[in-house]
């Protein structure tokens, strides 16, 4: 399908206000040709910020009425299910009993916030709310397969197989389905945003696992934040093209958490993501001029287990001198990851020591093994000399100390770090609110 021109308002030094922000969504909507359709909103969940129910009450506010069914899915691509406490925190309703996602008015499988009454009736009626399931085989649809010849072509000959595409059923059940979501730096296809929602985050295990595996043997540090259509973006575009159902994007740049936001774009999901891809990479990369020996990473509530926390190293990473050391301190993280408990057998290691030892760890997904590379960074490894990985990671968390030396992290306890030392120390750099902003070197 051609790409047409998306349409922006504002700009990385700018904020929108809430007038113009309902503007931005009226007019555009508005205009798209949607009366008499049936859409499908991709959303993140609350690992992603941005001042979701504001958009997505100004969304409701023009859709409403105008089309035939409106339905949430949220875009979880592994991540674990929702409940209906944080779905009604998420999209900005009451939670309640009475036909809200949890209550007795719930359906089975995923599905919450029927419109039957309830928190989310009341304050988005006729809207559905749906939990992406990337397990549940009846949850996902066959698009078609990407071929080897066309996977070798876009990963730069880093991977030569067929890739079978599935996406979650509620995409091809609606008329046209629309992305509402941020775009930050991203450690596994460069920046977030447009198509990503789609796959991986309403996809099914094989195209999580293939680009998550791609971003690896990029590696993170040289992948994120990089400004322009990097392997796993294409293949993720590549995939997109086998989606019947027309596709738009309503993407957002946020100033941070749920303030309001620098930029809105929307177009088709490319063209609406490189414009604000284009801002996000100016509003959302801070540059030193020298690496620093530490890092210390305060990891806010809202990454819940190490799979998300992570990010609290990932956008460090850059910045950290050879032989440094990135502390993530997160007293609320008592997991790493309850929905790949594999993690905890494999351990984390650089990508050499999964690439050298392929038979090793041939019966593992390989969206885990993507995971461990990405937070335990650069390094090499040979039979001889073992691992060797450039920084030292450590976890100040709620995990206990057995549990995170067994997978090869350096233990802290939260107790000992004291934070106000380490902003003092001209030697550290001391991150708030971590996971989104990225720091690079000039």
């Amino acid at each position: 399908m051609a790409q047409v021109q998306a349409k922006r308002i504002g700009a990385a030094g700018e904020s929108l206000t809430e007038g113009q922000i309902r503007a931005f969504v009226e007019q555009t909507l508005g205009g798209a040709g949607l009366d008499g359709q049936d859409v499908c909103l991709i959303v993140p969940d609350d690992t992603r910020s941005c001042p979701l129910p504001l958009v997505l009450r100004a969304v409701h506010s023009v859709l409403h009425g105008r089309v035939r069914r409106l339905t949430v899915l949220i875009a979880l691509g592994t991540h674990g299910e929702m409940s209906g406490a944080r779905l009604a925190a998420h999209l900005g309703y009451p939670a309640g009993a009475g036909g809200g996602p949890g209550g007795p008015g719930a359906a089975p499988g995923g599905e919450a916030g029927r419109p039957d009454g309830g928190g989310l009736a009341a304050v988005y009626p006729g809207m559905t709310v749906l939990n992406h399931r990337w397990r549940d085989p009846d949850a996902l649809v066959p698009l078609g397969t990407l071929p080897a010849e066309r996977v070798a072509e876009i990963s730069e000959g880093r991977l030569a197989e067929s890739v079978p595409v599935r996406i979650n059923r509620a995409v091809l059940e609606h008329d046209v389905a629309i992305v509402v979501g941020p775009v930050f730096p991203h450690e596994v296809v460069g920046f977030s945003g447009g198509n990503k929602y789609f796959f991986p985050g309403v996809s099914g295990a094989e195209v999580i696992d293939v680009s998550h595996w791609l971003g690896a043997l990029i590696t993170s540090r040289e992948i994120i934040g990089t400004p322009q259509i990097t392997p796993v973006r294409a293949l993720i575009d590549a995939a997109a093209e086998l989606i019947p159902t027309r596709t738009l994007a309503l993407c957002m740049v946020t100033r941070g958490g749920s303030e309001p936001m620098h930029a809105m774009t929307f177009g088709d999901p490319r063209s609406a993501w490189r414009a604000a891809m284009e801002v996000s990479a100016q509003a959302h990369v801070r540059y030193l001029d020298a690496p620093v020996r530490r890092v210390l990473s305060l990891v806010p509530p809202k990454y819940r287990e190490m799979w998300t926390a992570a990010k609290g190293f990932y956008k460090v990473e850059p910045v950290v001198a050879d032989g440094g050391e990135v502390i993530l301190y997160a007293p609320h993280v008592t997991e790493f990851a309850p929905e790949h408990p594999q993690i905890e057998q494999v351990g984390y290691h650089c990508r050499d020591y999964f690439v050298r030892q392929p038979e090793r760890f041939a019966g593992v997904p390989r969206s885990v093994l993507a995971h461990s590379t990405h937070l335990r960074g650069a390094g090499g490894y040979d039979e001889r000399d073992g691992e060797r990985c450039r920084v030292t990671v450590t976890l100040a968390t709620g995990i206990p100390e057995e549990r995170v030396r067994a997978v090869s992290l350096n233990y802290l306890s939260p107790e000992r770090v004291d934070i106000e030392a380490l902003r003092a120390d001209p030697e550290t750099l001391v991150v708030p609110d971590a996971g989104e902003v990225l720091f690079r070197l000039r």
